[in-house]
């Protein structure tokens, strides 16, 4: 196993898969099939590492009509995560966005020691974050937990009933 020499002062260090991941999701190839595009990553802290929990493709999203929804129903309300959001949206403008979206979860209910593990392990992560334009910290689904306020955080420009509610035409 390749680990990145990335570490903080929590001890925990970044797997490469992550950094895989990360670069995969922001290099989106023209050519590339648009099923196999990655939209929604879970992170963990386990064993010392920030590791993925999950991937979600395009394809595994299929059968959502939201995929906003289905990104707020990872938000686990007693386990801190990162997640890395692939969110597209509509501006004033009508120009169409697609932007990455990085988000440090910490609900009120979760443990203590591990609201402060993610907290001091977010650096590390930041470090590979490079080129991520939005970063939101959420303790509750009040915080940005509905589409309005995910849409004004992320752009003044977006327009809220466009942050993905679709699927990624390939048209």
């Amino acid at each position: 196993m390749c680990i990145s020499v990335f570490s903080q002062a929590s001890g925990v260090q970044v797997d490469d898969q992550v950094k895989d991941i990360i670069s995969d999701m922001k290099v989106v190839k023209s050519d590339a099939d648009a099923n196999e595009r990655i939209r929604i990553v879970v992170l963990e802290i386990k064993e010392g590492f920030i590791k993925v929990e999950n991937v979600f493709r395009e394809k595994d999203l299929s059968g959502e009509s939201d995929v906003f929804k289905f990104f707020l129903s990872q938000l686990d309300k007693d386990k801190c995560r990162y997640l890395l959001y692939d969110c597209h949206f509509e501006t004033k403008e009508s120009s169409r966005k697609e932007e990455l979206v990085f988000v440090m979860w910490a609900p009120e209910t979760a443990p203590i020691k591990s609201k402060m593990q993610y907290a001091s392990s977010k650096d590390s992560l930041k470090k590979v974050l490079t080129g991520i334009k939005h970063e939101l910290q959420m303790n509750d689904l009040s915080d940005y937990g509905t589409r309005d306020q995910f849409a004004a955080k992320i752009s003044k420009n977006a327009l809220q009933r466009t942050i993905k509610c679709s699927h990624h035409s390939t048209t």
